[in-house]
This record gives structure tokens, sequence and C-alpha cells, in this order.
């Protein structure tokens, strides 16, 4: 398995050399599903106003295609503007349940400034499987999703 270093250097050349934001997050998207073992699966969803739409995916269809900022993890991260990594998705009142497969999941705001553009949604088949590493890694993607996010509104 690559390391989380790797994926980031594999995830900027694609981010760069795409100048399509959403062609550079479907990328994204695949990229983070096919080299992170844990990430069963990996979405962007997007702010459309008070609500989170979701865009490219890889894993299992989501009946959750819309949701409003402040409910469920995804809305909590969004109204918070922060990282929300939640070890055990069963005992966290907000969690929207995806597949009863999920066992873990972490949200990770992509920001352009104070603003939220939407955010990177990652569920895990097991418990616990997001860290520090993995916070770094998914944070770093996220500024960079948002540079070309941003850039292209201009």
């Amino acid at each position: 398995m690559p390391s989380h270093d790797d994926v980031l250097g594999d995830i900027t050349r694609q981010i760069q050399n795409e100048p399509d934001p959403a062609r550079a997050m479907t990328a994204t998207v695949a990229t983070l599903k096919r080299t992170m073992a844990d990430y069963s699966w990996v979405g962007i969803y997007l702010l459309n106003g008070n609500e989170l739409v979701l865009g490219p995916f890889e894993g299992k269809p989501s009946p959750h295609t819309r949701i409003p900022v402040g409910r469920g993890i995804c809305g909590a991260a969004a109204a918070e503007k922060a990282t929300i990594i939640v070890d055990d998705v069963n005992a966290d009142p907000r969690y929207l349940a995806c597949s009863v497969d999920t066992r873990s999941e972490i949200v990770v705001p992509i920001m352009a400034g104070d603003e939220v553009l939407g955010e990177i949604d990652i569920d895990s088949d097991r418990l616990a499987a997001f860290d520090a590493a993995d916070r770094k890694l998914l944070e770093s993607v996220a500024a960079l999703l948002a540079g070309r996010m941003a850039g292209q509104r201009r």
C-alpha cells in the first residue's frame, strides 16, 4: 500500500494537471478509493445554498444525495467548518446510515478562506480506521481542491 505522502503526491499532480474542477474531483475520489485500503466509500459533497449535494463518489450508492447543513456528520462538519472523525458511527447519534457495513467516518470541509465549498466524506468498514495521518492527507487534498474550485469561480 502506498504511503500517505505518495498518495498526496499523486493527487497533487492530478489536480495541478487538470484545469476542470469537476474532473479534478473525480480523479481525486478515484485515487483515494483505489489506493487507501480502508476507504470503502469516498465522495465529495458540494455546498449549494444550505444543502450539501453529492458529487463524484466511489462505493455503494448512497441514499443521502442531499444533506442540509447541520444534519448528520457531513452537515455538522460543514456547519462547524472543521474536520470530524468518528471512530464508531453506531455510537454517534448524528450519523446518517448509508451502509450497514460502515463502522467509521471522516469528513473534511473544502474551504476557501472562511467559506465552505464542499467536503470530502469517507467511510470505512473498519472501526477507528482514520488517524492523524488520514486527517493530514485529506486536509491537504481539500486545500488543493479548494484552490482549483475557487480559481474556477473567479
